[in-house]
This record gives C-alpha cells, sequence and structure tokens, in this order.
C-alpha cells in the first residue's frame, strides 16, 4: 500500500493490527505512526488505552505482553514502539512471532523502523505482511523531488510553477521532513486561487531567486559568463547557506544529464522529460546546454567536478585555499 492509502484508511477508521513501518527515509514512517497515535483515540482515552515504548528500552516479552490486554475505555488499545530498529530482532523475537500469528483483534500495533530496510526475507516480515500491513519508506532520489512538491501542494489544492519547483528541490536536497515544511509555508501563506512562482519561493523559504543552483546551472549552459560569476561570488560570500558540497552535486546531477541527452536517438520533448527525469518546460533548455557543451567537453567537466569535489575535502588543495576561491577555479575550467 502507498501512504495515501494507508493515512486514507486511517482517517476512516479502517484499521489493521500490525503495522510494519520501515526504510530509509524517516517522513513517512514519522506521518502514519504520529497520525495513529493522534487520531485513533481521543485525549481521554489515551492515559488507559495507548502506550508508547522505545526499541531500545523494551523488549519482545513486554510488547506482547502489553499488546494481549484489551481496552479499557475505547474500541482499540494503540501500542507504537518508535525506534523499532533498537530492538534485537534476531535475538528475542519468537514471542512477536507467535503474537503475529494470532493478534488481538482490539489492538493496533506499531512498529516505526527507521533509518534502514526491515529484512523481507524472514518468516516474521512475511507474517506482518499477511496478517497486517508492511510499508518501506523509500529515499527519494533527486530527480523526484521537484514532482513531489508539486503533488504535495497538488493535494493542498494548489498549483506551482514548475520552474518554483525545481528551484526549491535544487535547494532543499532530498530530506522530506525539511521538504514537507518548507511546502506547508507556501501552503499557508499563498492564496490558492493562483499558481506559486519562484518569487513566492524567495519570499517564504529565504532562497533568492537569482542567485541559487539551479540560477548556476542555467547560466553555464547558456555560457553566460557574467551571471555565472555573480552567481558563484554570491555563493563565495554566503557559504553557509550556499555549501560547496551541494553546489557540485547539483552541478554534477545537471551536466550528467546534459551528457544523457546526448546519447538519446529521440529528442523530443516528451522522450527528454520522461528519460532526463526533467519537466517538459526545461527540454528546452537542454536543448541549447547541449550545443555549448559537446560529448568530449561534458566529460571533462565531469571530471572538473570530481577533482573539486576531492579538493573541496582536502586532497591537492592548498592550505588557505578556501571554498569560493576553489569555485572560482572550478568555474574557469568549465567554461574555457
Amino acid at each position: 500500500m502507498s501512504a495515501q492509502s494507508i493515512l486514507t484508511d486511517i482517517k476512516q477508521r479502517k484499521f489493521k493490527p500490525l503495522y510494519l513501518l520501515h526504510g530509509e527515509e524517516s517522513y513517512y514512517i514519522d506521518l502514519i505512526s504520529d497520525r495513529i497515535e493522534n487520531s485513533v483515540l481521543d485525549e481521554s482515552q489515551k492515559g488507559f488505552d495507548q502506550t508508547i515504548l522505545y526499541g531500545k528500552d523494551t523488549d519482545f516479552s513486554t510488547i506482547v505482553s502489553a499488546a494481549k490486554r484489551y481496552p479499557m475505555l475505547s474500541d482499540y488499545q494503540v501500542i507504537i514502539v518508535k525506534e523499532a530498529q533498537g530492538l534485537k530482532w534476531k535475538g528475542d523475537d519468537d514471542f512477536l512471532m507467535k503474537y503475529v500469528d494470532q493478534p488481538t483483534p482490539t489492538t493496533i500495533l506499531v512498529f516505526a523502523f527507521k533509518h534502514g530496510k526491515f529484512d523481507k526475507r524472514t518468516k516474521l516480515y512475511k507474517a506482518l505482511e499477511k496478517k497486517g500491513i508492511t510499508f518501506e519508506s523509500e529515499k527519494l532520489y533527486d530527480n523526484k523531488v521537484a514532482p513531489w512538491i508539486v503533488e504535495e501542494l497538488q493535494q493542498n489544492g494548489q498549483r506551482v510553477h514548475p520552474q518554483a519547483a525545481a528551484l526549491m528541490a535544487d535547494y532543499l536536497g532530498t530530506d522530506l521532513s525539511k521538504i514537507a515544511n518548507e511546502v506547508q509555508k507556501l501552503v499557508l501563506n499563498v492564496p490558492k486561487d493562483r499558481e506559486i512562482t519562484v518569487q513566492d519561493v524567495e519570499q517564504n523559504i529565504g532562497i533568492s531567486k537569482d542567485f541559487n543552483v539551479f540560477e548556476l546551472n542555467s547560466a553555464l549552459g547558456k555560457r553566460d559568463v557574467l551571471k555565472a560569476v555573480q552567481i558563484v561570488d554570491y555563493f563565495a560570500s554566503n557559504p553557509k547557506s550556499n555549501p560547496f558540497v551541494v553546489v557540485i552535486g547539483s552541478l554534477a546531477g545537471y551536466f550528467t544529464k546534459l551528457l544523457k541527452y546526448h546519447y538519446l536517438s529521440d529528442k523530443s520533448s516528451a522522450v527528454v522529460a520522461k528519460e532526463l527525469g526533467v519537466h517538459p518546460f526545461f527540454t528546452k533548455e537542454y536543448d541549447m546546454a547541449a550545443r555549448n557543451f559537446n560529448r568530449r567537453k561534458l566529460f571533462d567537466v565531469l571530471s572538473i567536478l570530481r577533482e573539486y569535489d576531492l579538493k573541496s575535502k582536502g586532497l591537492n588543495a592548498g592550505p588557505n585555499t578556501s571554498d569560493g576561491d576553489l569555485m572560482r577555479e572550478m568555474l574557469f575550467k568549465i567554461l574555457n
């Protein structure tokens, strides 16, 4: 099941006796477990029928004993095991296996297993899958961040310009909790009767619409030397807001897509958008950038980025060389 399907079922009070929420991305694990914690019981019932445990501080014997109890003041008893990865899963989980075979129908038992995947090959996983819900919260790849932002805003009844979504994606990275917080700022501050623009992103999230990694990619693609130099100078004077490692990562993603563009036999807008994982709005930009950077030059650029990634980490760089100086050197080599 998708996260949205699980959340919809919870809203409709369609509960399962067992939930295993696991994966490398914490956002949906927290979202689903928090929704169960905050919506199944009212405040007067929680003191009697809701138990919050932590993996490193409990064991399966304690969890199962609690799960076998019946609710006192409500239709359900809720038990949430947070940080469930801290349990001794390969040591004493026989207690749980026996319980999973015959779970108490009035108990909702949730395992929030974060920062890794649960082993799907185990009998326990298959039993949990059969008797309840297993959900893997997968890490979001870079090229999926902008579509996620668009979809999240659409669910809140709002539209966003592709350039605004791309700017947020480049600036915020792949931390969904951080992205969701920034999306909520837009939901609260931008009227629903108009499209969210780059200016809205600048005003509400604090991303400069003129000096950011998204605009640096665009300036380089156009070989707009003056604009690229201005942006890099801005980054050099604001290093905390524009870490060199983030800049290099964004450039590497952009030029890798550009190299991939060169090898596409079909360069129609629809195919380019699908293969590069970008919005169709940006396909013309890749067409122009490809004319400015041929295949051979792109291989050189990627080599330059690797070189300066190592230098940013202290390898083969002068002892007093700042990240700003490294960025300027890197820019010069890319454009020459």
